[in-house]
């Protein structure tokens, strides 16, 4: 079994999006622009839990719900309405200590574990089953993002054992090398590497624009 973990922020105005509310308000001069930010990441919110949904229809994976701005009773609830009801909380910290925090559940388990985001207008079915298969063979997994980061993380079944080789301490999150100081920790560890399609995370108005028309 697969456990794939999205990371998600609760869409509420001022707190999530912000670059994107920025981009709505200065260029587009929107006075709502914070709401709308919001209802995008809403949108972005219910499409990666449908495709993960729909995965776990014909394949033997795990989804999990992993929340950052809500206590846990709220954020249960939210699990519920996105039909994803196995929720845990993210925690405090940097990306690096709150993936490691995630990826430590699939640790104790001795379960191969892929950890996705909730910015991926682009996030499709053939994407995770590609980076699961490719666990079959490779330790470590990730989705390239056109940013510099990446939008998916897979850790194998053998490397989920040795939470030490995890190539997540002293990565610079993010900026635009959070990718490149990945793969270079992970020379360091001697882990077998593999990459999936590149996508785009959509933070800015730019990002947007593909999806207008």
């Amino acid at each position: 079994m697969v456990e794939i973990v999205v990371m998600a922020r609760w869409p509420s105005p001022g707190r999530c999006k912000r670059r994107l509310s920025h981009d709505l308000g200065n260029r587009l001069g929107l006075s709502n622009s914070s709401e709308r930010a919001t209802r995008i990441q809403q949108r972005l919110t219910q499409h990666s839990a449908a495709v993960v949904r729909s995965l776990a229809d014909g394949m033997d994976i795990e989804p999990v719900l992993a929340v950052s701005g809500l206590g846990p009773r709220a954020a249960k609830r939210w699990g519920q309405q996105l039909g994803l009801p196995l929720v845990r909380l993210q925690g405090k910290g940097t990306l690096g200590t709150r993936l490691r925090r995630q990826l430590m559940h699939g640790h104790r388990h001795g379960r191969a574990s892929v950890v996705i985001g909730t910015d991926l207008p682009e996030l499709n079915q053939d994407d995770l089953k590609q980076a699961i298969e490719h666990l079959n063979s490779h330790e470590l997994v990730l989705g390239p993002a056109s940013d510099g980061g990446y939008w998916l993380l897979g850790i194998g079944a053998s490397l989920i054992r040795s939470p030490q080789r995890w190539p997540l301490i002293g990565i610079p999150w993010g900026g635009p090398t959070v990718l490149e100081a990945t793969l270079k920790a992970a020379r360091t560890h001697t882990i077998s590497t593999t990459l999936v399609s590149q996508r785009n995370d959509l933070d800015h108005w730019s990002d947007l624009k593909p999806w207008q028309g």
